[in-house]
């Protein structure tokens, strides 16, 4: 049997009718995302969702007799900057645990500000960032253009600039339009999946069927089109690379006298730092930091699988050559506080249950979720940005103070 989780139905029922999904009358449930957002809920997730929703939770994942065959994540967003990877680490996740993950994303949006008007496009660096998926994983992770009027209006106001330029289904609003043709090729892709999970056991990788091998090399294409490997775009654009040993001189500042570090920061020569001059805060943060996992430190499955650190700085960084050493220095305040009260905040009895000093003062609803948590710690309570960078982060750096790793 089919199922498919949700996050909005609307989408659902999309996919649905225009999928061989309408032929099987799919369950649907709707996805609680996390414990943090939604307590009543999350508990009651199979364990193998969970695996996905560790980091964050895609738009809709579609399974096969309990096992997930493939996440969608829709986004309308322009796509400049780091925005184009707010989103990423839900792709990372789902195919971090095998699954197919689709990204559909318009070329362009429709900026109307007061100053200006233009189509803000789509940041190359997405395409790069999502082949190293492939490359480590050899699971698909597959870009579809949102439909929008940037191919036929980029030079002008499309007549929908109240949607920013962006075409919508006509059955189902908050969707793509189904008639476009990234759409088409959408469909036949998740046909693909559902075809292969009726089959069964098959020989052929689904990374190495005919329409992935296609439409990765579309994406190589429009990476390489728009300028993605001839110049530094975001998040790129905010990293520096340090010795590890300025990295190690700088955590000795908050640490005891004497203190050894472990095997895992030490084993690699250098350190990328992502540098954020901002508030402390989540979106689009984490989704680019987990990209720059992938673009610049991963060589292997794991976070130990890296040939290089990888460092949030809550910051701009100075790094001094002749002794070795960085600052962060920090125009918005940043503090390493601000790190510990989003992650204090999880320990509120009405987040966390494990404080409970015995069995009475759980309510009976609270149990089964007081025994998840038992089982996961509150790894599903905190929110999703502190869970992203305490995932991605070999070391996270503030004026006053930092976290690191040893295993």
């Amino acid at each position: 049997m089919f199922r498919v989780w949700y996050s909005t139905k609307d989408l659902a029922d999309w996919l649905i009718q225009n999928t061989n999904l309408g032929s099987h009358s799919p369950a649907l449930s709707k996805l609680a995302e996390s414990d943090a957002n939604n307590p009543n809920r999350f508990h009651k997730m199979p364990g193998h969702l969970k695996n996905i929703l560790y980091l964050d939770a895609p738009d809709i994942i579609v399974e096969k007799d309990g096992d997930p065959i493939v996440a969608v994540e829709i986004s309308k967003e322009a796509g400049t900057g780091h925005n184009a990877f707010q989103r990423f680490a839900r792709i990372a996740a789902a195919v971090e645990n095998g699954v197919p993950a689709v990204y559909i994303y318009p070329e362009a949006t429709f900026i109307t500000r007061q100053s200006y008007q233009r189509w803000d496009r789509i940041n190359p660096n997405i395409f790069y960032a999502m082949e190293r998926l492939m490359q480590i994983y050899n699971i698909p992770a597959l870009l579809f253009y949102h439909p929008t009027y940037y191919r036929t209006h980029s030079n002008t106001r499309p007549p929908n600039v109240h949607t920013k330029g962006l075409k919508n289904d006509n059955s189902f609003p908050s969707a793509p339009d189904s008639g476009d043709s990234e759409m088409k090729d959408f469909f036949n892709f998740i046909n693909l999946v559902l075809l292969r999970s009726l089959k069964g056991h098959t020989t052929i990788p689904l990374i190495n069927e005919r329409l992935v091998v296609n439409r990765r090399s579309w994406m190589q294409q429009e990476c390489v089109g728009k300028n993605g490997l001839t110049r530094q775009w975001s998040p790129d654009t905010a990293t520096i690379v340090v010795p590890t040993q300025a990295l190690l001189n700088f955590l000795s500042g908050f640490a005891p006298l004497g203190y050894v570090f472990g095997d895992l920061l030490t084993s690699r020569s250098e350190t990328v730092v992502y540098q954020i001059d901002a508030r402390f805060r989540g979106d689009p943060y984490p989704g680019a930091l987990s990209a720059l996992d992938y673009m610049r430190c991963r060589v292997g499955k794991t976070y130990e699988d890296r040939d290089k650190n990888l460092v949030l700085a809550w910051g701009q960084v100075n790094y001094n050559s002749a002794n070795m050493t960085i600052s962060v220095n920090s125009t918005k305040g940043s503090s390493i506080n601000d790190f510990i009260s989003a992650l204090s905040s999880v320990r509120n009895p009405g987040r966390c249950l494990l404080d409970a000093s015995n069995f009475s003062t759980l309510r009976g609803v609270d149990i089964p979720r007081y025994y998840m948590q038992a089982r996961y710690g509150c790894m599903f309570t905190k929110v999703k940005h502190i869970r992203v960078y305490s995932f991605f982060a070999d070391a996270i750096l503030f004026p006053d103070g930092a976290m690191w790793r040893e295993g």
